[in-house]
């Protein structure tokens, strides 16, 4: 689990609560199934209007990873290309066949396999890019319908008050009945504001920031099946590969 993600959403919550508790409120003040109804329930249909199922599938699996998925170990997987460069320079790259069975990511499978069967180095490097490209593109529709239901929560949470005001009109003769109208119209407001700004759009930000590292190990791969194929030697292949780890480049810059 994403301990950060969670601790953010845990804080905000509580924190919106709080403020309400220091108010005066109370937690069920906000619990209006008519605002849920209405924003929640809108926002869905919106979202199911405006893209297809598949983007929609894969906005949930963006949620998934937000607080589950797990960062890839750049250097384990330098690590495992340079294994494949050493057996490749020592038994040649016809060996690479019986290594891809192997390989940790279906992208290095796919490269390895290309290789091994002697493919021109610009037809490997248009497939593989081709496989990235498209992991792009879908992760992009996700985090697309994220950033959308962000958009129209809001706008429910106001069609949400604007009908609750309209109960609130059409019944001031009858001050029981005012109560309910008027919780409903502001009640709503604040599930269109929460749901926009505590979940959708934080999620689509924590989607993408998180899928930007597993596409640079995507981009690491690339290169260091190319520079496989080249005929490089081990040595020089870990030392360009290791210019993708940022963090390890500015540590030893900092001791230098």
């Amino acid at each position: 689990m994403d301990i950060a993600a969670f601790i953010g959403t845990v804080m905000g919550l509580s924190f919106i609560l709080a403020g309400q508790a220091l108010e005066g409120g109370n937690i069920g003040q906000l619990l209006q199934i008519t605002a849920a109804f209405i924003v929640v329930g809108g926002t869905a249909g919106a979202v199911f209007l405006s893209f297809p199922i598949e983007d929609f599938k894969t906005a949930a699996h963006c949620i998934g990873v937000v607080y589950f998925g797990k960062s890839p170990k750049l250097e384990k997987i330098i690590e495992e290309i340079i294994g494949y460069a050493q057996k490749a320079r020592k038994e040649g790259v016809i060996v690479l066949e019986k290594e891809a069975k192997k390989a940790s990511d279906p992208l290095l499978k796919l490269g390895l396999e290309a290789v091994a069967d002697g493919a021109d180095p610009t037809l490997v490097k248009d497939m593989m890019e081709t496989q990235l490209s498209q992991i792009q593109e879908k992760i992009a529709a996700g985090a697309k319908v994220l950033e959308s239901a962000g958009g129209y929560s809001p706008t429910l949470g106001i069609i949400g008050a604007v009908l609750g005001l309209i109960q609130v009109m059409q019944n001031l003769s009858d001050p029981s009945k005012l109560g309910a109208g008027i919780a409903v119209a502001f009640v709503a407001t604040i599930y269109g504001l929460v749901v926009a700004n505590l979940f959708t759009i934080p999620y689509s930000t924590r989607a993408k920031r998180k899928y930007a590292r597993i596409f640079t190990s995507m981009e690491l791969m690339i290169e260091g099946i190319l520079s496989i194929q080249a005929g490089e030697s081990p040595a020089l292949i870990e030392r360009k590969l290791e210019c993708y780890i940022v963090d390890k480049k500015q540590s030893k810059g900092a001791k230098a």
